[in-house]
């Protein structure tokens, strides 16, 4: 049974990493509902998440490669203004406030279904706003640094539950007059060293408990489905939501935030008790 609610988690984390609905926010949900205690802790679903640091990498192998060629040839150079070093600079300069955020607040920040409600309905909103206003007309060629600095800002608002790396950094990115296929995959590259690096943190923490004979002797073969599990969905939901913005607006992520907020609403107003 534990395997079936690690590839079930894996699902999870791999449909709605990338998706701007929030994977914390499903993950709590799931668990709560389901009533997994174990499997359900935030260090086994944080560990998970490196099967989405290699749909990532597997996904945008050729960009990534690109940018990091054409960075270390502006360093060669001292091309400063070479579009792959902006890039680059933005990415790293784009991460700082995440990750210090991130520790300064990782014990601090509460995680209800009530915050997540309230986070998703607002996140919806700025969302809508996002495509009302955002001019949609910057592609990738005309990323600046002043963009990953920006947007990375926008991400330090995922750490609170229920917001959502994807779709913070992909509401700023539209903010900003990103099309909508850019800013997504600005938005995936942005939090991409966000995501490996709190991984590899949490998969540490996983491996001390082992050592210390703290969780339980199948731990590293639930790791490795709910790994495998993310992977195969994170590549899939990552090709999808490429494909749907290159043709469609985000309005059908606003709505069903709009919806999965309400629902966690009505149910603790229903006597859930989340």
């Amino acid at each position: 049974m534990e395997f079936i609610q690690a590839f079930i988690l894996g699902i999870v984390q791999g449909v709605t990493e990338f998706l701007p609905i929030s994977s914390t926010a499903h993950l709590l949900i799931v668990t709560k509902v389901f009533g997994w205690k174990e499997l359900g802790s935030k260090d086994f679903v944080d560990a998970i998440q490196f099967g989405s640091v290699i749909a990532i990498v597997g996904y945008f192998w050729s960009l990534i490669s690109n940018i990091v060629k054409g960075g270390i040839e502006a360093l060669k150079d001292k091309d400063w203004q070479r579009e792959e070093w902006k890039i680059i600079v933005g990415i790293v300069v784009g991460t700082m406030p995440a990750l210090l955020f991130g520790f300064i607040l990782k014990d601090v920040l509460p995680e209800s279904a009530l915050i997540i409600a309230i986070m998703s309905i607002i996140m919806a909103l700025l969302l809508a706003l996002a495509e009302k206003i955002g001019t949609r007309k910057r592609d990738f060629n005309s990323l600046q640094i002043r963009d990953g600095i920006l947007v990375g800002l926008g991400q330090t608002l995922a750490l609170i539950p229920g917001v959502s790396r994807s779709g913070s950094t992909l509401t700023t990115a539209l903010f900003l007059g990103l099309e909508r296929d850019t800013a997504a995959k600005f938005s995936f590259l942005l939090g991409f060293p966000t995501l490996t690096i709190a991984t590899l943190y949490k998969s540490l923490k996983i491996f001390n408990l082992f050592e210390a004979q703290q969780l339980p002797d199948n731990i590293v073969g639930l790791l490795i489905v709910g790994i495998i599990s993310t992977l195969i969905f994170s590549y899939l939901s990552i090709a999808f939501l490429i494909k749907y913005l290159a043709t469609k607006n985000t309005l059908v992520f606003v709505w069903y935030r709009l919806a999965f907020g309400s629902a966690i609403l009505a149910a603790i107003a229903a006597g859930w008790k989340g």
